[in-house]
């Protein structure tokens, strides 16, 4: 058996080493939420970052569920390979500001002292959505969320991301120790100010003090993150363990493309990011995350539920069909045709990047995971702008082509008759409104239309757009017809 990446001593010359001694590193920074996009963006520009302009910012991580990566980092001493693949090859990054890695589940009172310990000046987030805790109607806390029900019941001995922010900048109040500065890099529009509002309602809720010390003395930078970061597979670990001569079980692979967009608003220092090719920080990230988030997010969930209802496995093997990438691309000029100029951006040059990327043969993005939690996504990538362009007096088509697309893959059931699990918090309560409803675009549309806090009145109010999406709907379930063009 191979032996297992543990130290940077010995490793293949094909693996791209880091350019400083990690011996100097200090935990500066903890981060919550470990995975593949943490590990594709976050990490790499931190590493890259010391490289280039020294200083001491070593990462911890926690991981509030799972353990798996938490324990192959630790029994890596917190290495890893990144793979970046493209039509040319592959190249072999191995990481290396990673010091130690938490899981909250076995031991909380851990994380608890890392979140007050005064070293750690940054606690960054990639939990997902529906990881926060809000409620997409009112943008407030959800207080039916599992997590945010549970911590204000037991403040602290807290058990989600939202909780362990407050219980940790309370116990940093408590003992006169200056704050850590939550930086979100989820995919949420203006992120920061979700997380700073989500935290002044539970800190509110439990001490108005508390509430008042956080509004005035904690900045939550805004963020927009764009690489794209397929899950892991045996392939990812047998190419690692390739190119760097060790076994990898924390092994990740993505696009050479990377792009990071900062708010620098920051209470206690940190890393010279902006010194690696890919990082801006900025005064306002708004008009990025928007442009990132309608074109590329909202024409990646188009293709992902077309694909996938469609038979195709990756997003690759969807922009071979000349019909689905010609729709992808309309639906990026219709995305654009929403947006204020963005600083620096030129739009068409975008789109036409964001179709070379979504084509990279040596992406293999499944479909399938691109489709999940489609509840959570859906408002900021298509309902938003769809709201936005039908105001404008433009016909939305190519939204309601993509919302038609989500309300078929609802149905849970693929081209074959085949049943799927529909990966998404709301999966239960979207199968409750589908259970007696005649299989037929009108009927599953209302039905759907009819779910809480999910479509805005501009949409649903709208006869001859929700006619529309019915009637393209109707195609997909009764022909299974592509790309509805």
């Amino acid at each position: 058996m191979t032996e297992r990446l543990t130290s940077l001593s010995g490793l293949a010359p094909t693996a791209k080493l880091p350019a400083y001694d990690r011996k100097a590193l200090k935990p500066g920074i903890l981060h919550l939420g470990p995975g593949a996009f943490f590990r594709a963006h976050f990490a790499p520009f931190t590493d890259a970052a010391i490289a280039v302009a020294g200083g001491d910012w070593g990462i911890e991580v926690a991981s509030l569920r799972t353990t798996d990566v938490a324990d192959h980092l630790n029994q890596q001493n917190g290495l890893y390979t990144m793979l970046v693949r493209d039509t040319s090859g592959t190249t072999a990054h191995v990481i290396g500001p990673i010091l130690r890695a938490h899981v909250a589940t076995r031991n909380p009172d851990d994380l608890l002292a890392r979140l007050e310990e005064p070293a750690i000046r940054i606690v960054s987030l990639t939990v997902t959505e529906k990881a926060y805790g809000f409620d997409a109607a009112t943008g407030g806390l959800d207080l039916k969320h599992p997590d945010i029900a549970a911590d204000l019941g037991n403040r602290h001995a807290p058990r989600g991301v939202i909780g362990y922010l407050v219980e940790g900048l309370a116990r940093r109040r408590a003992k006169g120790i200056a704050p850590f500065t939550p930086l979100s890099c989820d995919n949420l529009p203006n992120n920061g100010a979700v997380l700073k509002r989500l935290v002044l309602e539970f800190a509110g809720r439990i001490d108005a003090d508390l509430q008042q010390w956080i509004e005035a003395n904690v900045p939550f930078p805004s963020t927009m993150v764009d690489r794209i970061t397929p899950a892991s597979t045996d392939a990812t670990y047998r190419d690692a363990e390739r190119l760097t001569g060790r076994q990898d079980l924390a092994a990740i692979e993505t696009e050479p493309f990377t792009q990071w967009v900062i708010e620098d608003h920051f209470a206690n220092g940190r890393p010279e990011w902006e010194k690696v090719s890919g990082a801006l920080m900025v005064e306002e990230v708004s008009a990025y995350e928007k442009m990132k988030l309608r074109m590329l997010n909202g024409a990646h969930s188009l293709l992902a539920y077309l694909g996938y209802i469609g038979g195709y496995e990756f997003i690759r093997d969807v922009m071979d069909d000349s019909g689905l990438a010609a729709l992808a691309r309309r639906h990026m000029n219709a995305a654009a045709s929403t947006l204020d100029p963005v600083p620096g951006i030129d739009l068409e040059a975008y789109a036409d990047e964001l179709i070379a990327r979504f084509a990279n043969k040596a992406i293999a993005h499944r479909t399938y995971q691109i489709a999940m939690d489609g509840t959570q996504k859906l408002p900021q990538r298509l309902l938003e702008p769809a709201s936005e362009a039908l105001a404008g007096g433009n016909k939305a088509e190519t939204y309601a082509i993509a919302v038609a697309a989500w309300m078929r893959y609802a149905l849970g059931v693929d081209r074959k008759g085949e049943r799927y699990e529909l990966r998404d918090p709301r999966a239960a309560e979207i199968a409750a409104l589908l259970a007696d409803v005649p299989r037929n675009g009108g009927a599953v549309s209302k039905a759907l239309f009819g779910l809480p806090g999910l479509f805005p009145a501009a949409l649903t109010g709208n006869i001859g757009w929700t006619e529309d999406v019915a009637n393209k709907l109707e195609i997909l379930i009764q022909d299974n017809k592509l790309p509805l063009i």
